[in-house]
């Protein structure tokens, strides 16, 4: 047994007691945050590598107010992100430095139970200053599939302890993710992503289409996945998702929102959750069966410190 597979185990028997895990908070937007300038067709994939010490900063931080995973900075870096942006004959070079910073980072700390996780989402092109995908660039389902499965690949090959599916919201493009995923042999944790509707109900994030969130889950009934959860969603929409979510899906749930917005190239840090009022909708979420916490865009280090009296609870709780 390899000493990631013993990582994870430790964490999956953490987990079957009842505890409650840390996530560590927002990758991309953090080194934006921090002065990095984001790329206008990649975002924040092409910032590794000029920045992989500052990058490894981010870790280190993340791991020091309590963070149990840790997510490696590729969820804009699949070559169809990189290509468009002059990027794709350095695909490897970016996101093997994105992935050994996380690992330099969880060296530094001392804590081997940290894990990694390789970030693997659907990101396509988008069109430009919005948030939305151009559909006159996306690919044939063919390229999505071979590169999802190279980033995804890249990630195991590198030393990553899982894969984290995020912003989960096509249903087109994501069965290309979740395969790919499964297909490197690491435990899989899917990240579902959701919108209020105008008439209240929770819907896929995507913004041209007002798909129910039962849709997308649809996806669980062809896929083994060891979590399940929201991510990059608002708040106070999160606890009605994983309410739904848990209908479905009797796994371990996840939960971390965003905060502010996103207008490509860069997130607009306005309105950002306090960490005191974040810590009051993740108790809330912790009543309902969650426990993986932690943020996503907009979120920071802070944020996740206000969440270690959960992990702490939870533990004293499951004892």
């Amino acid at each position: 047994m390899g000493v990631g597979t013993i990582r994870y185990t430790r964490l999956e028997a953490r987990l079957k007691r009842g505890e409650t895990v840390l996530l560590d908070g927002g990758t991309g937007t953090e080194l934006q945050r921090r002065g990095v300038a984001m790329d206008p067709e990649a975002w924040c994939g092409p910032a590794t590598l000029e920045n992989t010490s500052l990058l490894e900063a981010i870790h280190s931080d993340y791991i020091a107010v309590g963070a149990d995973i840790i997510t490696v900075n590729s969820y804009a870096s699949s070559r169809l992100m990189l290509t468009p942006a002059g990027y794709g004959d350095r695909f490897e070079e970016i996101n093997r430095a994105a992935v050994h910073a996380a690992l330099r980072a969880r060296q530094a700390s001392g804590r081997d139970d940290v894990l990694v996780a390789g970030s693997l989402s659907h990101m396509c092109p988008l069109y430009e200053g919005t948030s939305q995908a151009d559909p006159r660039r996306l690919p044939p389902a063919a390229e999505l599939a071979e590169a999802f499965g190279e980033l995804a690949a890249l990630h195991r090959d590198e030393g990553c302890d899982l894969i984290l599916l995020e912003m989960m919201y096509d249903p087109e493009r994501m069965v290309h993710a979740f395969k790919a995923a499964e297909a490197t042999g690491l435990p899989v944790w899917a990240g579902f992503s959701v919108r209020r509707g105008g008439d209240g109900r929770v819907l896929s994030f995507a913004p041209d289409v007002d798909l129910p969130f039962e849709t997308l889950l649809a996806v669980l009934d062809d896929f083994d996945v060891a979590a399940a959860g929201v991510m990059h969603s608002a708040p106070n929409v999160t606890g009605d998702a994983l309410d739904i979510l848990r209908g479905v899906f009797s796994g371990p749930l996840t939960a971390y929102p965003d905060s502010g917005y996103f207008t490509m190239p860069e997130w607009q840090f306005e309105e950002v959750i306090p960490p005191a009022e974040l810590l009051r909708f993740a108790t809330d979420w912790l009543g309902r069966g969650m426990q993986v916490v932690g943020g996503c865009c907009g979120l920071s280090p802070e944020h996740i410190a206000a969440l270690q009296s959960l992990k702490a609870r939870a533990v004293s709780s499951s004892t």
